[in-house]
Formats: structure tokens, C-alpha cells, sequence
């Protein structure tokens, strides 16, 4: 699905992604974990095709094309998608009208009124929204969980083939947690092809959107990779054992 080799990029004064290398799985759940400033939202507004950010080196995979060379609307037109950590609020803007024109671009097929609608109305129902939801401006006025819900009815709605979620589980009390996180997993379900990458600081979200890869980032690279077992450990020991056990395999390969 997504192969990244050596990838580096940045800001102006240096990059923050260092040489990161990683094999996305077709239809598998692959998680970035890492601790704060370790460059995973940067991973993740890279492959969307942030220009705040410059690629300096390395390549970047995407279904056999080359993703670096995309627009980021042809990026989401081939079928990547990332719920941000911050979505940004439009006002004048509804939901449902947003939906519909993302789906038309997605697709390139104006889809009629009633068709959408009753597509709409479904993903509402696996959020557990009611209809009046999707007549809300896009995040205006919205509490952290109805935006990352609004971000979540966007994957519903777009099925992309790979859903990049930048710390979803950010700003989500439990409740919240669980139904965004089951209604991942039930999509993921729908779609036998698509593949998830869970990018998170916890082990939390994991208990629900259950990876059958981890990956844990350091100082702009991927330090450590493991099974669902990786976050368990790093949720009693911390990061700081994964540090010291990189720091012991440097010093002994120098």
C-alpha cells in the first residue's frame, strides 16, 4: 500500500523527519507511536502534501505511484486520507455540502441528491449523529469530539484506501473514544482493502482500533518495530526504555 524509504523533510533550519523508513500493509492497522516533537504529525502532513513542509531526501510509495510527485488533491483523489489533529473550522460551510462535493471530486461522478443523502443518513447512523448534525457549519463552534466525529463521518463517507489518523484520540473523552474508534473498526471491516495508520502519543486508542503493527519514532526516524505487544510495553515502561535500548545498540555498533 505505502512504502517510505529514507524519507526527510522539514522547515527551514532543518528537517524533522531524519530518514524514516516504513512498509504500510495492504488492509492491515499499522500505529506510529512516539513521544511529543518525535516527528509524527510531521510524517503525517508530509504524505498529505503540507507545502509547509519541504521533502530534502528519500521516497515515498503509494499504491505503485510516486506520492512526492501528487498534488494533495490528487493524493486524496487516489485514495489517501488524513484526519487531522486540529481540524480547521469553515463557517458558511455545512457539513452535508462539503461531503458532497469531496465525494463528487473523490469520484468524479456528480452523485444525485437523494443517493448521497441516503449514503449521508447510513454514516450518520454508524457515528450514532443525528441528521441535523450534518447541517452544522464544518467544525464551527464545535467541541474537540464533535470534531473529530465530523472527521471520522469524512472517512465514512470517502472510504479511501489508506486513513491516516493524526491523534485522534486527542481532545476525545472515553465515551467519545469508543464510538469513534468502533466506528474505524467498522469501516475498516466494510472496506476489505483499506488500510489504517493509527499516528498517537497512547496506548488508549489501541485498546479499540487494535494494530497489527507498531512502530515507535525517535528524533525524526522509526527506532523500533513490533506486534500489538510494542504498545502494551511502552504503556508500562515508557519511552525512555525504548531511548535507553536504542542509545545501547548505537554505542554498540560504534
Amino acid at each position: 500500500m505505502l512504502t517510505i524509504k529514507d524519507l526527510r523533510a522539514g522547515i527551514e533550519g532543518g528537517d524533522i523527519l531524519k530518514g524514516v523508513n516504513l512498509d504500510v500493509s495492504r488492509g492491515r492497522i499499522h500505529a506510529v507511536m512516539g513521544p511529543n516533537g518525535s516527528g509524527k504529525s510531521t510524517l503525517a502532513k508530509v504524505l498529505a502534501g503540507d507545502p509547509t513542509y519541504a521533502v530534502t531526501g528519500g521516497s515515498v510509495e503509494f499504491l505503485g505511484r510516486n506520492l512526492l510527485d501528487m498534488k494533495p488533491d490528487e493524493r486524496a483523489r487516489a485514495g489517501l486520507f488524513l484526519a487531522f489533529q486540529y481540524p480547521s473550522e469553515i463557517t458558511g460551510i455545512t457539513i452535508q455540502s462539503f461531503l458532497r462535493t469531496a465525494l463528487t471530486a473523490q469520484t468524479g461522478k456528480d452523485i444525485s441528491v437523494f443517493e448521497f443523502y441516503e449514503l449521508l443518513k447510513d454514516r450518520l447512523n454508524l457515528l450514532d449523529l443525528d441528521e441535523a448534525f450534518a447541517g452544522r457549519y464544518l467544525n464551527d463552534g464545535m467541541s474537540g469530539g464533535e470534531k473529530k466525529r465530523t472527521e471520522i463521518l469524512q472517512l465514512a463517507v470517502l472510504r479511501p484506501k489508506l486513513a491516516v489518523l493524526d491523534e485522534t484520540d486527542s481532545g476525545l473523552d472515553v465515551d467519545a473514544l469508543k464510538v469513534v474508534s468502533q466506528s474505524v473498526i467498522q469501516i475498516f471491516e466494510e472496506e476489505k482493502d483499506m488500510s489504517i495508520l493509527v499516528i498517537t502519543h497512547y496506548q488508549r486508542i489501541l485498546s479499540y482500533i487494535k494494530p497489527d503493527f507498531v512502530h515507535v519514532m525517535m528524533d525524526g526516524r522509526i527506532v523500533k518495530s513490533g506486534d500489538a505487544k510494542l504498545a502494551m510495553y511502552i504503556e508500562t515502561h515508557g519511552y525512555d526504555s525504548i531511548k535507553a535500548e536504542v542509545e545501547a545498540r548505537v554505542s554498540a555498533a560504534g
